[in-house]
């Protein structure tokens, strides 16, 4: 479309004069040095009274301006032919070379504004044919001859501000390329017929700059050689009504189609300023700052094609249905701050159907405006109005939306509604069901102050867009709140909700299926449930900073830590700043695998869990600044540190150790991220003190590599260790249990006796058992069970020979027996028949065959000196295997029986 165009060409040239032209202002930070980067040397600011010769000699661009040059011989340009820029600009130079362009014939923008060049002539300029911008702005110019007539290629002249009498810059047709010429802030008091006469066979001119030019008089045709001109600026140039009135009737047959006349003191706006231009296409015209308090009637009526009309920052009082008679094609109105109310002044008013000529426009701009009431029908007519901006505004009528505040917009095809800072307190039911084509409502920073159940936004069928931010925290949720915005994809309520506006069941997000962005923060709520995002699966940007979430995701929260992102999967952006966190589950952020933008920062988070990050694979930027963290491990940041494109980390209490910050100072050092800010000063160490507040650059990683052997060794030591200690545990508690089941496997296999046939054939009884009386009970419960086909043994009082002196029958039986069997207790060695005859006879008898015949059984803990004292006998006398001991333990009675077996199988015969 032309008319957008149009507007855009014409609003950015103006633009960019206001930002780059003669009263712009540079700061520089001092430097020392020139820099050099991809053939451009920055060498200003430098105090240099001439070019440095020491920079590379191919360069493209130089920049030597605010320096103390007073001259730019070409000798000293020789170095660096290949120059296509150069910047002299704020010097104190007094002539331009004619052999500059010879020596730099690549040269294409010359910058010698703020200089002192007092005269220009032909040969300065001669060679210059490659030439397209030369600034000559705040010199002291005296023209000679036709300076520029070698000048081919120029687009772009600046001659401003070099008290210029006249607007005559040569007398022959030159300058055939030439698009902007800016003569602004020259004491030009008339335009003559010939004065553009150089500009006469160019047909480019674009735009011309008059800036602060107060003319007085006109010659007829004075703009007829630049016929071509389609941008006059003339901001500033207090010329008065009837020069303007002049200006617009020379334009007249000219292709100007953007007037510029800002800070033109026009009070006034008669029906005949703008006559002169009934013959003209200007599409774009710009009446701001100009202090404007009234319109007359039919004042635009004579440009039927202009589509754009600043009025901004004027003083207008009163807008009628004729203010905007004529402009059929306006397109754009632009009236912030047009309409205000002062201490002297009463408020402005706008008459019903003053907007009803606009059948064409499209934006409405009534931005800072402050007017007494809106009607039923003050937007009347306004049938292709697709934006309104009544932001910062003073209506009262906006303080209570109704379903009449806008119905005078019921026939516009409305799109955007910006109300921001309308002082709206409350919104009725159905007060926006007139707007069903719009899609983006701003309602920021106001006062409003109600819970909202839904019909609020009722007939926004097509909506996309809700900003409600900054609300001073006074708005509720209800679980209908957006049930009428079912297509709603961002939504902001930053610092707009009470802190308990979203403990709802259902979520009040619960209908936005299509929702990709949520801004929550600012609010400071501290409760959330894990239901909250169900169902936002196409959420992709969520701002949760400056809350109060510390509990939220804490390991001993009630129910455990509220895992709420769960749902959303495809989140992209994660801000999660100041909210009290010191910990993160380890299932909190799983599944995010499109996330590029994380930031925590300004928690209190330290340590993380190693598998905290190991979804977040597509992470780009990671911002972590000014937790608790001291230490950076592989195990927890490898992953999210694997893709980055920038990096803040800094301001974290960091560990210099080699087991906390050996990995991260190597990454550092050799990483492929973007951008670190911040590096060296803020990433710095709080411990140890030998590394106290030092960069962590400064880190020496070559003292942790004699750490390998050692940490070899710390394994290998800590592992025996540790088994040993398991190992000695494990016997003392245990050992009997695997001593009992070893037994049983060796014994299965290779039975329980190593004696030999012949050497069990001799005997009559596997055992002679010798006990006291008092322990008869325990033999016969615990001993004669174990002759069950397994063994077989001879008790004193069972077993006598009939007919034998029991005397007799005693020496027999012990000579009929393999093994004796002593049970030992307190009472066998007080017991006078077992210690004066029995076990004396046994003894002398038996162990002087073999030691191995004697297996002692101890149901008490005996000493071994009354052992030997009673029965002349000691442990260290015997097998191990050949002294057992009575369990406590009901469990270790089967291991006993399976070691008495044992010991009976044991064979008598001495191994040689």
């Amino acid at each position: 479309m032309p008319a957008p165009h149009s507007f855009r060409t014409a609003a950015l040239i103006i633009t960019c004069y206001i930002l780059m032209g003669p009263g712009c202002s540079v700061s520089c930070q001092k430097k020392t040095s020139c820099s050099v980067q991809d053939g451009r040397a920055d060498c200003s600011h430098l105090s240099l009274s001439a070019v440095p010769q020491d920079l590379p000699r191919n360069l493209n661009s130089l920049d030597v301006s605010h320096n103390r040059l007073r001259g730019i011989p070409p000798e000293s340009l020789t170095r660096y032919p290949g120059l296509v820029h150069l910047d002299v600009s704020h010097n104190s130079i007094t002539k331009l070379h004619g052999g500059l362009c010879e020596t730099l014939n690549l040269l294409q923008t010359l910058d010698m504004g703020h200089n002192q060049v007092l005269t220009l002539q032909m040969d300065d300029l001669i060679h210059c044919t490659n030439l397209t911008h030369l600034i000559l702005a705040s010199n002291k110019l005296r023209l000679r001859g036709e300076p520029f007539s070698a000048l081919e290629s120029l687009k772009f002249l600046d001659v401003s501000k070099n008290s210029l009498q006249s607007a005559k810059l040569g007398s022959q047709s030159q300058l055939p390329n030439l698009v902007n010429l800016s003569l602004a802030f020259n004491p030009i008091k008339s335009l003559k017929k010939d004065d553009f006469t150089l500009l006469s066979n160019s047909t480019s001119l674009q735009v011309l700059n008059l800036t602060s030019v107060s003319l007085k008089t006109l010659d007829r045709g004075c703009f007829q050689p630049i016929s071509s001109l389609r941008t006059l600026i003339l901001d500033q140039s207090n010329t008065g009504t009837l020069v303007i009135a002049k200006v617009c009737s020379e334009l007249s047959g000219t292709a100007i189609s953007a007037l510029s006349l800002r800070y033109m003191k026009l009070v006034t706006l008669t029906n005949t300023t703008f006559s002169g231009l009934k013959k003209t296409n200007v599409t774009f015209l710009d009446l701001s700052h100009n202090a404007m308090g009234k319109i007359e009637k039919g004042s635009f009526q004579w440009l039927p094609r202009l589509e754009t009309l600043s009025l901004m920052d004027n003083n207008i009082k009163h807008v009628t249905k004729d203010t905007f008679q004529g402009l059929k094609s306006l397109k754009w109105l632009l009236l912030t701050r047009a309409l205000v109310k002062s201490r002297s002044s009463s408020t402005p008013i706008i008459d019903d159907f003053s907007f009803q000529p606009l059948s064409a426009l499209e934006s409405l701009i009534l931005q800072g405006t402050s007017v007494q009431n809106i009607t039923e029908h003050t937007f009347k007519g306004l049938t292709n109005l697709k934006e309104l901006d009544l932001s910062c505004s003073s209506y009262a009528s906006l303080n209570f939306i109704t379903n009449k505040t806008f119905a005078s917009l019921a026939g516009s095809p409305l799109r955007m509604l910006n109300l921001t800072k309308a002082a709206i307190r409350q919104i009725n039911p159905g007060s926006f069901s007139v707007f069903i084509d719009l899609t983006i409502l701003y309602l920021e920073s106001n006062f409003i102050r109600q819970t909202l159940y839904g019909k609020e936004f009722e007939g926004l069928g097509q909506l996309q867009e809700i900003h409600m931010s900054f609300n001073n925290q006074q708005i509720n949720l209800s679980s209908t709140s957006f049930v009428y915005v079912p297509d709603l994809r961002v939504l902001t309520l930053a610092k707009g909700l009470i802190a308990t506006a979203l403990d709802r069941e259902p979520s009040p997000f619960s209908p936005l299926t299509r929702l990709t962005v949520l801004d929550l923060s600012h609010n400071n709520i501290a409760n959330i449930k894990e239901s909250m995002l169900t169902g936002l699966v196409n959420l992709k940007v969520l701002k949760l900073q400056h809350n109060n979430l510390a509990r939220v995701w804490k390991s001993a929260n009630l129910g455990g830590p509220v895992l709420f992102l769960k749902d959303t999967l495809k989140l992209t952006t994660l801000l999660l700043d100041s909210n009290g966190l010191d910990e993160i589950p380890a299932d909190a952020l799983r599944g995010l695998k499109d996330l590029q933008v994380m930031s925590l920062a300004s928690n209190l988070l330290n340590p993380l869990k190693e598998s905290v990050f190991n979804d977040l694979q597509s992470l780009k930027v990671v911002i972590l600044p000014k937790n608790l963290i001291t230490t950076v491990r592989p195990e927890v940041f490898k992953v999210p540190l694997s893709n980055l494109s920038l990096l803040i980390m800094g301001k974290n209490p960091f560990d210099c150790t080699c087991e906390s910050m050996l990995w991260f100072a190597s990454w550092l050092n050799t990483t492929n991220v973007t951008y670190v800010p911040g590096l060296r000063e803020q990433y710095t160490c709080n411990t140890p003190l030998t590394y106290f507040n030092r960069s962590v650059l400064d880190f020496d990683a070559l003292s942790c590599k004699d750490m390998t052997p050692f940490q070899a060794l710390y394994i290998i030591s800590s592992t025996a260790v540790i088994t040993l200690i398991v190992t000695a545990l494990t016997v003392r508690f245990h050992g009997w249990r695997i001593k009992f089941y070893c037994n049983i496997v060796i014994n299965r296999t290779l039975g329980f006796s190593d004696a030999s046939a012949e050497e069990g054939r001799e005997y009559e009884y596997d055992a002679y058992i010798i006990h006291a009386a008092e322990d008869t009970a325990w033999v016969e419960k615990r001993m004669v069970p174990l002759e069950n086909g397994r063994c077989k043994f001879c008790f004193e009082d069972r077993d006598s020979v009939p007919g034998m002196s029991q005397l007799g029958s005693i020496v027999n039986n012990m000579r009929s027996s393999r093994k004796i069997l002593f049970v030992v207790t307190e009472s066998l060695l007080r017991d006078p028949w077992c210690r004066r005859f029995t076990a004396h006879q046994a003894l002398h008898q038996v162990i002087e065959a073999s030691r191995d015949s004697v297996v002692l059984v101890f149901l008490q803990d005996v000493h071994d000196y009354k052992l030997s004292r009673s029965l002349f006998l000691r442990r260290g006398m015997l097998r191990p295997c050949c002294v057992l001991h009575w369990p406590v333990h009901k469990e270790r009675v089967q291991a006993f029986h399976q070691k008495l077996l044992i010991a009976l199988g044991m064979t008598n015969r001495l191994q040689e």
